[in-house]
């Protein structure tokens, strides 16, 4: 089996704030991890709110960018988009521009030191007001490196009141990306692209519960970002064993790999291998397919194209016990339990109401 760090991947559905390492949180002054998947969307959100709530200063949301950057090249991610829920954290700290501005920075430094290119798509919390989405379109139409918009968290929550600043998002040129079909059902799905103008849906694994629905979601070519093991650690799915990715794949739906932000990429494809049986060039196919349905640049997808067909001329080592980044054999996560989460942590990285 091929290293899977050294397999070039986009990294298209994690939210930065989820990515916070461990040990940053602590110096943070932040909550101890919690043990054990959550119980309940709710208590996922609540513990990801005090974990924002600990950056402040453009030297908080710079680092964390940096060590996004330095983490993901780990993991052989060479392209990501990642989520950041900017006006949330603008207004929270009294300067609607400084956490925008300073991610932007650190990952612009973190492309620099260790080769992750990474652009930005800001997300809103469907319980939060239009204003905010409002504010979230204006900081996106002032800087290129932020390429999209999307709404997240509680699905209950209708995307309808959103739609005029959609509109107008779409008429800049920016792109959409809304979660759906992740804790609600087909009809998430249908709304994100009826109204929301989604160009992918984020976790849409419910889709499968309507079978016209998979039908029009194969037909338009609308990539799903499917999180794993994210929809064991909250409850979604009982088991990694139990999750329905390989029946999206097998009703032919685009399907990428990702993590939502709850544990290391590399690590996510590792337990495809030893769950699913997935060889390495179903892996291979999954990295192509995150590549092809991203925004990259088409020359720079065209490169990544390219190397991933390097990576699976290349011979296989003899040993099969290659290591990860968090210095155990890969796919040994495979329960997704609390220790699956990123970094190998538990579910300490911080993602919060702002966005969830």
């Amino acid at each position: 089996m091929r290293d899977l760090r050294l397999l070039p991947k986009a990294h298209l559905h994690v939210h930065l704030e989820s990515t916070v390492r461990p040990e940053t949180v602590r110096e943070l002054g932040g909550p101890p991890e919690p043990e054990g998947p959550f119980t309940s969307f709710r208590e996922f959100a609540d513990q990801r709110t005090r974990v924002r709530e600990l950056l402040r200063t453009p030297e908080h949301f710079r680092r964390i960018a940096v060590e996004f950057c330095e983490d993901e090249a780990a993991q052989g991610t060479r392209y990501a988009e990642v989520a950041f829920t900017a006006a949330s954290h603008g207004e929270r700290v009294g300067r609607l521009e400084m956490p925008l501005e300073a991610v932007l920075d650190g990952l612009a430094e973190g492309e620099a030191r260790f080769g992750v290119r990474s652009r930005v798509l800001l997300d809103h919390s469907r319980r939060r007001p239009v204003e905010r989405l409002r504010r979230t379109y204006e900081l996106a139409v002032r800087h290129d490196e932020v390429i999209g918009l999307g709404l997240a968290g509680d699905e209950s929550h209708p995307l309808a009141p959103f739609t005029g600043v959609f509109d107008a998002a779409r008429e800049a040129g920016l792109h959409l990306v809304h979660h759906a079909g992740e804790t609600a059902g087909a009809d998430s799905v249908r709304e994100a692209l009826d109204l929301g103008h989604a160009e992918r849906i984020g976790h849409g694994i419910r889709v499968l519960d309507d079978d016209a629905l998979v039908a029009r979601v194969r037909e338009s070519g609308i990539p799903l970002e499917v999180c794993p093991t994210s929809n064991v650690l909250l409850g979604l799915v009982p088991s990694l064993a139990d999750h329905p990715l390989p029946r999206l794949r097998a009703a032919g739906l685009r399907v990428t790999v990702n993590t939502d932000g709850e544990t290391a990429l590399a690590d996510e494809y590792a337990r495809l291998r030893e769950v699913f049986g997935y060889g390495d060039d179903v892996l291979a196919e999954l990295a192509r397919a995150s590549i092809e349905a991203s925004f990259a640049p088409r020359d720079l997808a065209s490169a990544l194209l390219a190397e991933v067909d390097a990576w699976s001329a290349t011979a296989p080592p003899e040993s099969t016990s290659q290591g990860t980044s968090q210095g155990g054999p890969e796919g040994t996560s495979g329960g997704a339990s609390g220790n699956a989460s990123r970094n190998g942590a538990g579910n300490a990285s911080g993602n919060g109401s702002g966005s969830r």
